[in-house]
């Protein structure tokens, strides 16, 4: 099967965590695009979804699917996303598309997080994967500096040219050469280094399932 097939089977399979009647959490990425096209299928059953990103918001509404505003919502059962890496303990890296901060607004709000994935997001040890950090722009210098400090190197994020600009008006750094062994007190710290919006590890947020494509079909993994 190819990648894009995989992330279908997944996105498909993520509708059994929806119950009927509740909002459901909605992240974003072509894994989760697969699952809103899904979704689609069975708005009628839902009062409609909270989204991690504009792009997630237009997608959903094309589909006529409502996008309520998370301030508008007390809680939600469930948070469906995907993930860039994920560990055998469901501790997750996040932000390959810029929105970590959003979904970890929208991961905090939700009682389970389902993670979907095709299998080569599955890793031992979280890292391998430049690791987003948002960033106000005029911390990014140092920032990058105290990250070459943990062994780490750390590039501007760069879209047509220029540094992107994510949905809340910030700058992402890009950190490659780190091996998150503990990721837990690796995001509690760096989430304290003035400057840093969000880090992208989702440890505190982490997985309660993940739903892995394989050949095979679905595996499922609970933590």
């Amino acid at each position: 099967m190819t990648q894009d097939e995989l992330k279908a089977l997944v996105g498909q399979a993520a509708l059994q965590y929806v119950t009927p009647g509740e909002v459901v959490g909605v992240g974003t990425g072509s894994t989760v695009n697969k699952f809103i096209d899904a979704l689609a299928a069975i708005k009628d059953n839902i009062p409609g979804a909270v989204s991690s990103s504009e792009a997630s918001t237009a997608r959903l509404k094309a589909l006529g699917i409502p996008v309520l505003d998370a301030s508008a919502v007390e809680g939600l059962s469930v948070y469906i996303d995907g993930a860039d890496e994920i560990d055998a303990r469901g501790y997750m890296v996040k932000g390959g598309g810029a929105a970590l901060t959003r979904e970890k607004i929208v991961a905090a709000m939700s009682r389970r997080f389902v993670c979907i994935a095709d299998e080569s997001k599955m890793v031992p040890v979280l890292g391998a994967f430049p690791l987003p950090v948002e960033v106000i722009p005029m911390a990014a210098v140092r920032l990058a500096r105290q990250f070459d400090g943990l062994g780490g190197s750390a590039r501007l994020r760069i879209k047509d040219g220029q540094p992107l600009v994510t949905d809340n008006g910030q700058h992402i750094l890009d950190v490659t050469g780190l091996k998150i062994s503990d990721p837990l007190a690796f995001e509690s710290e760096v989430n304290q280094w003035p400057g840093v919006v969000t880090v992208g590890v989702f440890a505190h947020q982490k997985a309660s399932v993940c739903l892995l494509g394989t050949p095979g079909g679905v595996r499922t993994l609970t933590f």
